[in-house]
């Protein structure tokens, strides 16, 4: 049997597949799979280390950590599926913003919180009031629209990897007023680095690059009728814009925080007396849900 008549038998049998679906993307991933084997002559050893990295990265996952999405990222393919699903106009001006990666910190349920309120359960860094609208494409504000935030404290972790932080630390779910605006008091954000303690984190050592993210909140918007977006704001001034680690930024989703000194003019409720806090407008639009 040669390597080519091994690919047919497997394509074959793949053939009686019910799902149309799930036939076409079995068939196309055997087919490349097959081929990247061929095409750099994998050795046993080569095969049995992909087989050792691919079992490392299920046990280090909980429900805390997920090291396959972590893979996924730094490999590019979430920013990939990203953009195959985003209609190419989304992020101009009168389309829906612009997504990006969901990330592998993302935790459902965090609490409702009032307009205003902060998402800081913990001093977690400079305070940053961060205001704007959820607007449909043409302009038209949206009532009631939920905004799922999280972001990570100065120590460059979220709650959910820092067992010694509240677990709803930096997370917040609100929602618009009638004139489809938001605020909320969080921290401006800060570089990280993804976890590199796990297989990951040692293949990006291997390939000669770095783990850093840029500074970024992440946000959920959604409301009945409409697209969900999953995105991100970016700090315009973080150092690794140009090369995020997971490929993740967009240049609609980067924006300037402005400063604002002590005594310069009222500040936000939370923020504490006598230091400086930045502020930060976004606006969110969203497209029509299908049908």
């Amino acid at each position: 049997m040669s390597a080519a008549d091994l690919t047919g038998a497997v394509l074959e049998r793949l053939q009686a597949t019910p799902d149309p679906r799930l036939r076409e993307v079995m068939t196309a991933l055997v087919r490349h799979l097959h081929g990247f084997v061929a095409e750099v002559g994998l050795s046993r050893d080569e095969w049995l280390a992909a087989i050792r990295f691919l079992t490392a990265t299920g046990q280090i996952s909980t429900d805390q950590r997920q090291e396959f999405i972590l893979l996924s990222d730094t490999l590019g393919v979430s920013m990939l599926v990203d953009l195959l699903a985003e209609p190419a106009e989304s992020g101009r001006a009168g389309f829906a913003t612009e997504t990006t990666v969901l990330g592998p910190f993302y935790v459902e349920h965090s609490p409702a919180r009032e307009y205003g309120a902060s998402i800081a359960e913990r001093p977690s860094g400079e305070p940053a009031w961060y205001t704007g609208r959820v607007t449909d494409t043409d302009g038209n504000p949206i009532a009631g629209a939920t905004l799922d935030v999280w972001q990570n404290a100065d120590d460059m972790l979220y709650a959910v990897q820092n067992p010694d932080s509240p677990p709803d630390n930096l997370r917040g779910v609100f929602r618009t007023r009638e004139d489809g605006s938001f605020a909320f008091l969080g921290v401006r954000p800060t570089d990280y680095p993804i976890p590199a303690d796990g297989p990951v984190g040692r293949l990006l050592a291997r390939t000669g690059r770095h783990p850093w993210r840029p500074a970024h909140i992440h946000v959920i918007v959604s409301a009945p009728g409409y697209q969900t977006v999953a995105t991100h704001i970016f700090d315009a001034d973080s150092r690794y814009l140009t090369s995020d680690a997971v490929f993740a930024v967009k240049s609609s989703l980067v924006r300037t925080f402005e400063r604002h000194e002590p005594g310069s003019g009222p500040a936000p409720d939370g923020v504490p007396p006598g230091e400086p806090w930045y502020s930060l407008r976004h606006d969110f639009r969203l497209g029509r849900a299908p049908g």
